[in-house]
């Protein structure tokens, strides 16, 4: 049954419920994949007993003529960041290495309520810090892509979810959640080849999600197509009275809603988004789906996003700020790593703690953080990164009074082989270019697979509509899916 593998979460959710197959054999084909796998090392733990019972239960189900929930049959990818009951999770940090929780987070609940199952928990970068999957504890995540110049290297998959687009794309699972914090869904989705959408800030519960930025982190799905990320956007949503930025509003039928038709609707194409140096493919990419956008019917305007240029420093003030005050938590006392020398009093004990269970690019934020946030520079930094995150907000506001959506690329490039940009933070940190404004915002946005450059490796472009709009959103995706027709997939290597 190995072919089942090749079917998304549509499909899946279809064929169970037709009969066509069980929910059993569909966890035993993606079970052996994930087996299968281990050279991509995306996945920290493997749980394949979780995706039998789940499947098990759906089958039992439908046996008893019961109405089948939404993800009946559908295992999934469960990013590492999320609280599972009794299964180990860690933020692909040492310095939570063993911790198994009490609870569940909210995300995962609502899925296991839709009826999927887990695989098991994906690597990603160490507490969300880092776009390539390169800060990991467990080791780096290897994209299922390669180059078709020659080149052999070894791929970044992009990150934080570097685990979650791996899989999805290597057609390990056929869905994965991901956590979006400055572009952490969408930068990934882009590098492999797939779908991913972080949702408005508070349409998902950020209860049980271990925080890194805790005004920016948002839960999302990735998945092979539109379709499947608006199924899966469905389950997860939804309002959590433990999580009080949660929104108290229903959760819209997207997948019943999504029309490719973008008849009467205005795409915005900011002018600030054509940075210095992109390369031609991406330019390229960007001007084709303009194209589509028209073909789809849409009006295109230009517009101007001003504070654009602000945003990046501005995030990396405000996001490891926020990450100084979330991490204090781990000092050795109550879960996770503890290391106590010899005749250690307290304050070695945390010191020795940290040092041994954070890596460089976690003390890096959190020193940034803390610099920021310390007497004498408070104002000099954190608050007027808060006032430009202001800005960059009312910009969008007067962009929506002249387009529904706007349009640009997802990343400044393909993807880089790993350890390419890893010596050098700057460089690392310009891959959110693109996805930052949105994020600080707390707008949705879409990334969804466009072409391949030069090299066969895959180009993504974003689309980012108003608050609450993610079905605007999911809309132009689609129409922009249905033009491109991107079917391109990562040669199996593994």
């Amino acid at each position: 049954m190995s072919d089942l593998t090749d079917l998304g979460i549509r499909q899946i959710r279809d064929g169970v419920a037709g009969g066509d197959f069980s929910a059993r054999e569909v966890a035993e084909a993606f079970n052996a994949a994930v087996a299968a796998a281990k050279p991509l090392n995306a996945f920290i733990v493997e749980t394949p007993d979780h995706a039998l019972a789940a499947a098990d239960k759906v089958d039992q189900a439908r046996a008893a003529g019961e109405t089948l929930p939404p993800m009946a049959g559908v295992p999934i990818g469960m990013k590492d960041l999320f609280c599972t009951h009794g299964v180990q999770t860690t933020a692909a940090s040492h310095i939570l290495e063993g911790f198994k929780p009490e609870y569940e987070s909210t995300v995962s609940q609502n899925l296991w309520n839709a009826g999927a199952g887990m695989l098991g928990k994906l690597n990603l970068d160490q507490f969300a810090m880092g776009s390539s999957n390169e800060t990991s504890y467990f080791g780096n995540v290897i994209s299922p892509w390669r180059r078709n110049d020659g080149g052999n290297a070894p791929l970044a998959p992009g990150g934080s979810s570097g685990g979650s687009a791996a899989v999805v794309a290597g057609r390990i699972a056929p869905g994965a959640t991901g956590t979006d914090t400055g572009g952490s869904i969408r930068q990934p989705a882009a590098f492999v080849g797939i779908s991913g959408i972080k949702p408005t800030y508070g349409r998902c519960s950020r209860w049980g999600t271990i925080a890194f930025a805790s005004s920016l982190d948002q839960a999302g799905p990735m998945a092979r197509d539109v379709r499947d990320c608006a199924i899966m956007l469905e389950a997860m949503s939804g309002f959590d009275p433990k999580d009080a930025t949660s929104l108290d509003l229903p959760v819209p039928k997207w997948e019943e809603g999504l029309n490719a038709s973008m008849a009467g609707k205005r795409v915005g194409i900011p002018r600030e988004y054509r940075v210095d140096n992109m390369p031609e493919e991406i330019e390229a990419l960007w001007q084709q789906g303009i194209a589509w956008m028209r073909d789809a019917g849409a009006e295109i305007v230009e517009v101007s996003l001003p504070h654009t240029r602000y945003a990046l420093p501005a995030y990396y003030i405000i996001a490891p700020a926020e990450a100084s005050s979330n991490l204090a938590r781990y000092d050795g006392v109550r879960f996770g790593q503890r290391d106590l020398p010899e005749g250690a009093n307290l304050q070695d004990m945390y010191a020795a703690t940290r040092e041994a269970g954070f890596g460089d690019e976690v003390k890096r934020r959190i020193l940034i953080g803390t610099y920021v946030l310390s007497a004498g520079f408070y104002d000099a930094y954190f608050t007027q990164a808060s006032k430009v995150r202001t800005l960059i907000a009312q910009d969008f506001e007067r962009a929506w009074k002249r387009c529904d959506v706007l349009l640009t690329p997802t990343a400044p490039s393909a993807a880089f082989a790993l350890g390419e940009k890893s010596a050098d933070p700057l460089a690392m940190y310009l891959n959110d270019v693109f996805t930052v404004p949105s994020s600080l915002a707390g707008l949705p946005a879409m990334s969804v697979p466009g072409g391949l450059d030069k090299a066969g490796l895959p180009l993504g472009l974003q689309v980012i509509g108003r608050a609450l709009d993610e079905q605007g959103v999911l809309d132009a995706a689609l129409a922009i899916e249905e033009r491109a027709g991107f079917v391109a997939r990562p040669e199996r290597w593994w």
